[in-house]
């Protein structure tokens, strides 16, 4: 039984009240109310996991996300993280995470995935690795992918929090699962993933019902949209450096 997941989904639903977020869930009724499956989203901030598990809940799931192994080491995060049974990955030992993720995905578990493995600066989909993709071949169970955006305005990468925002919008979009036919390899269906999550993204990042309030505050906006978020040419660079 999940003692520590139910009340942890019932607090963040009750902050999401207090903060009178918009949140929009389109396409939930592409996860599945039973059986194995990777949920795989684009990932633009560190608070991306809570609204993905929430995208599950009218299908009355519970998501399992692979998390870096430093989460679960950290005094608070960690208790909470291995009472919800979400999975540790540590980099330089990663066969371990994809073995327990397998497991997990076979036993009719739906398995979270950021493919992208760090947060896009650009606000676009980046160099995907192709673990997810693998583990849905492996178990033999659906590829959802997913688009999420909104939440990178309250907590990203390189900028102050700003947990206590209200009535900020999340629009949140689940496809339906990707084709996998037999013999195509992990690799090409990581490219298929990527063109889904980007078109997902555009989709909810064009609908998206607020516009930056002036000039310094274009930064949430990815360039092509007219923000000021890094080109992605230039996010790869920094990250090579």
């Amino acid at each position: 039984m999940d003692l520590v997941y139910p009340p942890v989904i019932g607090a963040a639903k009750t902050m999401f009240r207090v903060l009178d977020l918009k949140i929009t869930i389109d396409g939930a009724e592409n996860i599945p109310t039973t059986g194995g499956a990777v949920l795989a989203s684009n990932h633009a901030s560190y608070l991306d996991f809570i609204f993905c598990g929430l995208a599950a809940q009218p299908s009355k799931r519970l998501v399992r996300f692979m998390a870096k192994k430093s989460v679960f080491d950290h005094r608070i995060s960690g208790p909470l993280m291995r009472g919800m049974r979400h999975i540790p990955v540590d980099r330089e030992a990663g066969t371990a995470a994809f073995r327990a993720a397998t497991t997990a995905l076979k036993n009719g578990e739906i398995v979270g995935v950021f493919p992208e493995a760090t947060i896009s600066e650009s606000f676009t989909v980046k160099e995907m690795k192709s673990g997810a993709a693998r583990l849905a071949r492996t178990a033999k169970v659906p590829l959802i992918p997913m688009a999420v955006w909104g939440p990178h305005r309250l907590w990203t990468k390189g900028r102050k929090k700003e947990l206590t925002k209200r009535h900020v919008p999340v629009l949140i979009s689940v496809g339906e699962p990707v084709e996998m036919p037999r013999g195509t390899s992990p690799d090409a269906i990581t490219q298929i993933l990527s063109g889904r999550l980007s078109v997902l993204l555009d989709s909810v990042q064009r609908a998206y019902p607020e516009q930056p309030a002036g000039p310094d505050d274009r930064w949430w906006l990815p360039a092509h949209l007219g923000g000021t978020a890094p080109l992605p040419a230039a996010t790869a660079e920094a990250a090579e450096a």
